[in-house]
């Protein structure tokens, strides 16, 4: 009987380079992938401390891991794809005032979609990634259910959620099965040249981490001046740009006042933000739009579940209610902080996805 092939989309890092000793040591047939998917300018490339999974220190460190344990490697062009769903999404989003979260879409379109056309040309039965989340299949229901990893500090399954039950019985996920140290640990026991590699803080494709520098290149029509108003109307000031601010923000507004002024909308309509107090930054519903499903094909009554706005919000208690095909409003039990439209808002039963989706406005307080 013929191994099972499965191919590792490896990053250069040590989670997705342990994902592939543990398949190895497991009897698969490993094969290592590598995606080329953006070109970062040449200034950047030459700094030693670039690893961003865009970076030639990243394609450099995946290779030495290949070599180190005998498997085949590729890298694969996917700057096309890349930058029509990745970089042209994230700048279409803050050109509408929201605040977009890459990495989802990367793992819906790239990883999981187009990276996985690739694989199969090259016979794999599977796709494994170094991601901390766990895919197991309900005997019960038969479905494929995605779980949080293992390591609370380091659970990646907010950035899953768009994951179908078609790509998921293909998927492996083997680093949700362990925390971080041990997966260090056992990196550093098997040899691996990349066990201490520090992990990469900003979205790879802005190494400099510099979101004005990037953006303005790519549409200078957001940075046009435009009024600063309270909930009345009132104009209070001028901004040089909807791009500079985010919901919630405070540092940075312009405005002095007697009392702290925060972000409560960016109208990217009428190129207009909108401050206030604290107060007016709390909101009890939010409306999702693309919503996906993990657990079950409908939400066909409300439905309680825990719920995040972000990656690092904490899980709050929220009732999930249909609104018909692919969109629901999240009824949270206490109002929430800064909910931002453009992030993601998934929602987990205990350790399981039951879903997630975009999120496109916030109602009330009530």
């Amino acid at each position: 009987m013929s191994k099972k092939r499965v191919v590792v989309a490896m990053s250069g890092g040590v989670d997705s380079s342990m994902a592939a000793v543990l398949l190895k040591e497991r009897g698969y047939d490993v094969i290592g992938v590598t995606m080329d998917i953006f070109g970062i300018p040449w200034e950047f490339c030459q700094e030693e401390s670039l690893h961003s999974c865009c970076g030639r220190g990243a394609k450099a460190d995946a290779i030495r891991v290949a070599v180190h344990l005998g498997i085949p490697h590729y890298i694969v062009d996917l700057k096309r794809s890349f930058s029509k769903w990745v970089v042209a999404d994230f700048c279409e989003e803050y050109k509408k005032g929201h605040t977009p979260n890459p990495c989802i879409r990367c793992n819906q379109h790239i990883k999981f979609d187009a990276l996985w056309k690739k694989a199969k040309k090259l016979g794999a039965d599977f796709l494994a990634t170094g991601h901390h989340a766990r895919v197991v299949r309900d005997e019960k229901s038969g479905r494929y259910l995605l779980l949080k990893g293992k390591d609370p500090e380091k659970d990646q399954s907010y950035f899953l959620y768009t994951l179908t039950q078609a790509q998921l019985m293909r998927t492996l996920m083997p680093i949700g099965d362990f925390t971080k140290k041990d997966v260090r640990k056992k990196a550093k026991q098997v040899g691996l040249p990349v066990h201490q590699r520090p992990e990469s803080q900003e979205i790879c494709f802005i190494p400099d981490n510099d979101y004005t520098r990037f953006l303005k290149q790519r549409i200078p029509e957001a940075f046009q001046t435009g009024p600063i108003v309270d909930k009345k109307k009132h104009v209070l000031g001028q901004h040089n740009g909807i791009l500079h601010f985010t919901i919630g923000q405070r540092r940075g507004i312009g405005i002095a006042a007697s009392h702290p002024l925060y972000v409560l909308e960016i109208q990217s309509d009428e190129n207009k933000i909108v401050v206030g107090s604290s107060d007016h930054l709390y909101k009890k519903k939010v409306l999702l739009t693309d919503v996906n499903l993990i657990m079950k094909d409908e939400i066909d009554a409300p439905t309680p579940v825990k719920a995040k706005i972000r990656h690092k919000h904490r899980e709050a208690k929220a009732v999930l209610i249909s609104l018909g095909k692919n969109h629901v409003c999240l009824d949270f039990r206490n109002p929430q902080r800064a909910i931002t439209p453009g992030q993601s808002a998934v929602f987990y039963d205990g350790e399981e996805v039951v879903g997630g989706g975009i999120i496109t406005d916030r109602i009330d307080r009530k």
